[in-house]
């Protein structure tokens, strides 16, 4: 048998297009308000912004500011360091520190001025004025101190936020001790513009003029019930222990379970 000659096979027709299903009517688009898709790519679209504060390095100190911060939630801290986190109210603390720019000591530029002006009429012949010692509040951690000490401190202001707070965390034993009102006040920043200084530890009262000691007193009244009779109290009274989120979730967890088990337990 011979085999007849194959002939070659033609392509494929393609297949028929579907149908085009009824095109959708163009609705006529309002031109007060046309689409301007934005380009994100590079060279184009500015990127939107975005909080990328987790991904921020920060400073040292603020680093340091919010470490410390969340060590005093979670470690349990004693009487004597969690009483200061018990600062006085809004009211008091304004009354507070109405007195206290009261009493503000003279600047450096003030002094020289006045000794200046002693020296000129002392030159001149003319005796020194004789004036009345200034009252002024009483700053330095060692100042206070001995003027607790000698009780003649008639009020104490501690800032709450001292660092190391090693320094301050003696102070309110002592003035419960020689039984000289004292308080807590924010703002160890605030207690130094008082003073002329970028922060202050601690400020006293030494004295008041007439006018001021009705003020005087009340605060006084008002501090001694709230710090100086609840020494008791703040001495008892821990602080922290506060976990996070998360570890406050898995012991909820835990108790859950427990909570089951004991379920099973009660019905088998």
């Amino acid at each position: 048998w011979c085999h007849a000659p194959t002939m070659p096979k033609l392509p494929k027709a393609a297949p028929a297009p579907v149908a085009a299903g009824k095109k959708k009517k163009e609705e006529p688009e309002n031109s007060l308000f046309e689409r301007r898709p934005k380009n994100f790519g590079i060279g184009n679209n500015v990127q939107p912004t975005k909080d990328m504060s987790r991904f921020v390095k920060w400073p040292k100190n603020v680093r340091l500011q919010r470490q410390r911060r969340i060590l005093y939630q979670r470690l349990k801290i004693p009487p004597a360091v969690h009483q200061f986190t018990r600062s006085v109210d809004k009211n008091t603390a304004t009354e507070v520190f109405k007195l206290l720019n009261k009493y503000r000591p003279e600047t450096k530029e003030q002094k020289d001025e006045r000794l200046k002006a002693a020296a000129e009429a002392k030159t001149g012949g003319a005796a020194a004025p004789q004036t009345k010692k200034p009252v002024f509040v009483k700053c330095g951690i060692n100042h206070v101190a001995t003027l607790i000490e000698q009780k003649k401190a008639s009020l104490v202001v501690i800032a709450h936020d001292v660092d190391p707070i090693e320094i301050v965390v003696w102070l309110p034993a002592l003035c419960r001790k020689m039984d000289v009102p004292y308080c807590i006040v924010k703002g160890k920043a605030r207690l130094g513009a008082v003073v002329h200084k970028k922060t202050a530890t601690a400020l006293a009262f030494t004295g008041v003029r007439k006018e001021d000691e009705g003020a005087m007193s009340k605060l006084v009244d008002n501090v001694r019930s709230n710090f100086n009779d609840r020494g008791e109290e703040l001495n008892r009274k821990w602080g922290g222990g506060i976990m996070g989120a998360k570890s406050q979730e898995k012991t909820r967890q835990k108790e859950k379970a427990v909570a089951r088990e004991a379920a099973k337990r009660m019905q088998a």
